[in-house]
């Protein structure tokens, strides 16, 4: 194949289309961001186990394009749920994904974590896909912030590589008070904290 087409090709949206929780969803993405052909496992993981009233205010932590946050969004419709990504292709085609589902009560924004989102904002549910690399640093932003951000009663879900676990339950235990382990799998274990 010519250099030209192959360049053109690859510079096409991927799109593809997902059942998550019952719910038909189709993204599209492009390379340079997690997991573009494909809803990775770990995201697969959470989002069986994670559970969501209909009315639940909801954030995305880390949202890529959208799989955790559009999911959620569907199964909380009288709630409204908010995105963030630091990577500004992810926005992009987060809100896209919004967009080309109809879903009006997400959307998408630019914020490393916590820190471009108004202060005032609560939710019941923050969920997040953490990536292996996150760093014992930014861990505890993370958990200090979500833990300000909830409700009383609020939940933080999260899903990480197994090796991780007992650093998210001595970190979760020492801003929450509580950690759960809701499913260990061999490579992603889920993760589940309730702010008192």
């Amino acid at each position: 194949m010519p250099a030209d087409d192959y360049l053109r090709r690859i510079r096409q949206d991927i799109v593809f289309t997902e059942s998550l929780r019952d719910q038909q969803l189709s993204f599209h993405t492009t390379w340079g961001l997690f997991s573009p052909r494909e809803i990775d496992e770990g995201t697969r993981l959470l989002l069986r186990h994670i559970e969501v009233n209909a009315g639940d205010d909801c954030f995305d932590l880390g949202c890529g394009y959208g799989p955790i946050g559009l999911t959620l969004a569907r199964l909380a419709p009288a709630g409204q749920t908010l995105m963030v990504d630091k990577d500004f292709m992810a926005v992009e085609y987060a809100n896209r994904n919004a967009e080309v589902n109809g879903i009006s009560n997400a959307r998408a924004m630019l914020s490393n974590a916590f820190q471009h989102v108004d202060p005032k904002l609560k939710f019941d549910l923050i969920a997040s896909n953490v990536p292996a690399k996150v760093g014992k640093e930014l861990l505890a932003i993370i958990l200090h912030d979500a833990h300000a951000r909830l409700r009383p009663g609020g939940r933080l879900w999260v899903v990480s590589i197994t090796g991780l676990r007992r650093l998210f339950e001595r970190e979760m235990k020492a801003v929450f008070g509580n950690y759960d382990k809701v499913k260990q799998g061999r490579q992603y274990t889920v993760a589940m904290a309730v702010r008192g």
